[in-house]
């Protein structure tokens, strides 16, 4: 018989359901009032008014009953906890760095980083912003520059790896400033503005052989490196036939160190760590780690956590665990291909990014076009997604106007091991609702908005 139009093979997941939490139902009167009290913002939402949160997968993945038994073996001595010893263990094994300094989160790490690396003056590339990584770097006195390939900028464009450097604008910037005054390039492995869109291995090594001409360093953000493994092993010749635990550790080895949030790839609900291959940038982490987060073999955390991410490690790497959770993602992202809806492609690893601009293209973007899709979205189903366009990218330090990115995005967030396709399928048939009435609707105004990283706790009011 003929197999006509099917994309791939139907897949399952490499787990079972041991515990559920009820989910509280509620009208669409309700949602009205909730997403008004709360300033149409989706963060500022009560947790509890949320059917399906799609927010963000940061902390919200589900652990196994091998991590939760870890729980149970948490050493919470002050100095020196053996879950600390077996986190270290966790990340030199799977990502191949020598010395690990424990943070509360990735951005503990980036704050750590940022003070060590960067004076005033200074110019940091990376492979598109991100917003808490520009922040601690802009609040150390550097200017942070876009080198990302022009496709990741443009949401219909196919290329299988957008989250690539544009080696010419690096070797131009190098070229311009000198290399002194780049302390490090700071490269996402997915790259979660644009996306949710890989770096290639082959781009990589080019940075890394550029770099080393110029003595300048490679810093990963590696919190969802083992999705950008993945996306080489599916996408890069060479690497099909390679686990994933070999190609993170790779990809890894073309770097100087990482920042880390465990509560993405990690599978944990909390924690980070700062990775290095230079002894003498260890001992000044591991000190500056006392002055803001806690005691170098905890940085944070309690011991229970650190072994609760020391097992999540282990299981992020199986490829039966990764090739599930990206599947899921791209279930959800080809419905809506089906039905003609705008979103970034190709589909990336955490989320699927609905492209506002486009869904919206009768409101100027001043009027916060995401922002109004996502509400729209809560007030239709329950469904809680993010902003990822202009509230997000926030204000230009000089001139104090808004930055204006070609991506105006939603981002869809499929928290790891936690929803079903149904849910799924119910997010897919909200997003058609809401397309489907999408001439109807108008932007929204800011009324107010904090000093830094603004997405969190702006409100807004309805035009």
């Amino acid at each position: 018989m003929k197999r006509a139009n099917l994309r791939k093979k139907s897949w399952a997941e490499p787990w079972k359901i041991k515990v559920v939490e009820p989910l509280k139902l509620t009208t669409r009167d309700q949602r009205e009032r909730a997403i008004r009290e709360a300033g149409y913002s989706t963060f500022l939402l009560r947790s509890e008014d949320v059917y399906i949160d799609l927010l963000t997968d940061s902390g919200t993945s589900a652990m196994s009953d091998w991590q939760w038994a870890g729980l149970m073996l948490g050493d919470e001595a002050y100095a020196g906890s053996k879950n600390f010893y077996h986190l270290e263990a966790a990340v030199r094994e799977h990502y191949g760095y020598q010395f690990v300094v424990p943070t509360h989160q990735g951005r503990g790490a980036e704050n750590i980083l940022s003070r060590m690396l960067i004076r005033a003056g200074d110019y940091v590339p990376g492979n598109m912003y991100f917003t808490t990584t520009r922040l601690h770097q802009e609040l150390a006195g550097g200017t942070f520059v876009d080198v990302i390939i022009p496709e990741a900028h443009d949401p219909a464009d196919e290329h299988p790896f957008k989250g690539s450097v544009d080696l010419k604008a690096l070797e131009r910037l190098i070229r311009r400033v000198g290399g002194r005054k780049i302390p490090y390039v700071c490269l996402a492995g997915t790259v979660n503005m644009a996306g949710g869109q890989p770096i290639s291995m082959g781009n990589l090594k080019a940075v890394r052989e550029l770099t080393q001409k110029h003595g300048v360093r490679i810093f990963l953000d590696a919190t969802r490196a083992v999705e950008n493994a993945y996306f080489i092993q599916q996408r890069e010749p060479g690497y099909e036939t390679r686990k994933v635990a070999d190609i993170l550790k790779e990809f890894c080895s073309y770097s100087d160190g990482c920042t880390m949030s465990g509560k993405k790839d990690a599978l944990v609900n909390i924690g980070g760590w700062l990775a290095l291959n230079d002894e003498a940038l260890f001992q000044e982490a591991s000190n500056l780690v006392v002055v803001y987060e806690g005691l170098h073999t905890y940085g944070g955390m309690a011991g229970r956590d650190m072994e609760a991410m020391a097992r999540g490690i282990v299981e992020s790497v199986q490829d039966d665990h990764i090739r599930a959770r990206i599947g899921q993602v791209e279930y959800l992202g080809h419905k809506l291909l089906d039905w003609g809806i705008p979103i970034v492609r190709p589909i990336g690893g955490h989320a699927v990014y609905l492209d506002a601009k486009a869904i919206y293209s009768h409101m100027p973007q001043h009027h916060f076009p995401a922002q109004t899709l996502a509400a729209e979205l809560y007030v239709d189903s329950g469904v809680r997604a993010m902003e990822r366009g202009i509230v997000s990218a926030g204000r230009d330090k000089s001139t104090g106007k808004h930055h204006a990115p070609k991506l105006e995005l939603v981002r869809l967030t499929i928290p790891r091991r936690v929803y079903t396709q149904a849910h799924m399928d119910v997010t897919a048939e909200s997003v058609a609702a809401v397309f489907n009435q999408r001439k109807s609707v108008r932007g929204l105004k800011m009324v107010y908005e904090p000093k830094y990283l603004r997405f969190f706790q702006a409100r807004f009011e309805r035009l």
